[in-house]
């Protein structure tokens, strides 16, 4: 059971569909039964409000989704947006997934109002936002609704991808326009790189002098992805790093409230709850796979000097554990091969845990190892891979391989000798979640061989000082 990251009971957290106002945030999610697994019994939006990312309300269903026979059959992801005269609109796709077989698209925009975000009226509105010609009429998902005050017109984005072989990289983002939230022009592609199968749950904001245009590749590496540009015109350009976190962090929007931009994604379940899994989820396979929903996981975003984006831990998430505990300082060398020390023994399953690490010229790697057990010296660890620039998420010893199959398990990130890193990491039962240097890495883990905290080095030498442990 999860203690800070949120997940209603019995269900699994999907697509987010954030809003803020005053000092709260409204979560308009999906809700998962697995019955069966995945997309089983048809699902609306429900509605979970929170403060602070560590307790919630819940609010029930928001948007009921409709019959069988109707369009809203699921109401897949959307957005929500309030307008000049303070009237809150939820646009979202309805989807039928019998429609296909009758000839008419899966997937279309729908439309929906309220006064107060918790009680909704479907306007019915579908005919406007119907696939357009050229497109597939069953990828055409996730509107993003926004003003732009330069042409002073709605943008509204989504998801889509040209008609034909479902194999072909023709993903893309296509936009309407709007004087008033009613009547919408098409304008055909917003941003049609090549690059993905198909693009989800887009995002499009502005930080300073940078506009972000967010999408969730539908591809192999199903990672969130950005691009950066001066001018909603482009050209969008695509930073070093292009990702907020790894394969296991999907979907994810953002709203800023409060000068505080919130990314709202979620930590996909493996099947079977194995670490041997495959990481994508295929009807005819065994089901050993990270499949669609999971857990609610925040990560807030902040502006680096170059006008690329960092991820960080929202600081009442991180003060929600209060019962600290200081470590020693430790110091761990060795010229060929790895050393490890073991500096926690007893975690329990919830806990959050710090250090400041720096390595020297030379050092292969260094890793905090989670779950570990000082017998056998078994552990997950997160593994930095000086060489390499980057960071990755294993099991040791992974034998016989793959004990954890971690494909996509990684990130980018600059490793420097004699610079200070400082190492921030959650666990919340099977999940957990490492910042460091604006970069986060979530996982799930599936065994426990222990419950201790082990740091070790390969080929070199780093000091781990300021380490502390808290529990909620």
């Amino acid at each position: 059971m999860m203690k800070i990251y949120y997940q209603h009971p019995n269900t699994w957290f999907g697509d987010c569909m954030p809003f803020g106002k005053d000092d709260t945030f409204y979560l308009f999610h999906q809700r998962d039964t697995r019955v069966p697994c995945p997309f089983g019994e048809p699902f609306g939006w429900d509605l979970a409000t929170t403060k602070d990312f560590v307790t919630y309300e819940d609010c029930g269903v928001a948007i009921p989704r409709g019959t069988d026979e109707e369009q809203d059959q699921f109401i897949f992801a959307g957005s929500i947006c309030e307008d000049r005269e303070g009237k809150y609109h939820a646009f979202y796709t309805g989807y039928n997934r019998d429609y296909p077989k009758q000839g008419k698209p899966s997937q279309v925009l729908m439309h929906a109002v309220s006064e107060d975000l918790k009680h909704w009226t479907k306007t019915q509105d579908a005919v406007t936002f119907v696939p357009q010609p050229g497109y597939d009429p069953d990828d055409w998902r996730d509107p993003f609704v926004l003003w732009d005050d330069e042409s002073e017109k709605y943008i509204l984005i989504l998801g889509a991808r040209l008609e034909g072989d479902k194999h072909k990289t023709t993903g893309r983002t296509v936009y309407f326009t709007s004087d008033n939230l009613a009547d919408w022009e098409f304008q055909g592609d917003f941003w049609a790189p090549d690059l993905f199968t198909m693009h989800e749950m887009p995002d499009l904001f502005k930080m300073g002098d940078w506009w972000y245009l967010i999408t969730t590749e539908y591809s192999h590496a199903s990672t969130q992805v950005y691009r950066m540009a001066k001018s909603l015109k482009g050209p969008w350009i695509a930073p070093d790093d292009d990702a907020f976190d790894g394969r296991a962090y999907y979907a994810g929007r953002t709203f800023m409230l409060n000068n505080q931009r919130i990314l709202f994604g979620w930590v996909p379940t493996r099947a079977n709850e194995t670490d041997s899994a495959n990481l994508w989820y295929r009807p005819e396979a065994d089901k050993e796979d990270f499949i669609w929903a999971g857990t609610f996981v925040a990560h807030e975003l902040y502006q680096r000097e170059d006008g690329t984006l960092g991820c960080r831990i929202p600081d009442t998430v991180w003060n929600a554990f209060q019962d600290e505990k200081k470590l020693d300082d430790v110091k761990l060398e060795k010229e060929s091969g790895r050393a490890l020390q073991h500096v926690v023994t007893k975690t329990g399953d919830c806990y959050r845990y710090e250090a400041d690490v720096t390595f020297t010229e030379g050092t292969r790697g260094f890793s905090v190892g989670v779950r570990a057990q000082e017998a056998d010296d078994e552990f997950y660890s997160f593994t930095f891979e000086c060489p390499k620039d980057r960071v990755i998420f294993e099991k040791s010893p992974n034998w016989p391989w793959p004990q954890m199959n971690n494909m996509g398990l990684e990130r980018l990130i600059r490793l420097v000798p004699g610079k200070k890193y400082h190492v921030q990491i959650i666990v919340d039962d099977t999940i957990a979640t490492l910042y460091v240097d604006g970069v986060a890495l979530n996982t799930r883990m599936y065994t426990n061989p222990g419950e201790g905290i082990c740091l070790g080095v390969t080929d070199g030498s780093a000091v781990f000082e300021n380490q502390s442990i808290a529990y909620l």
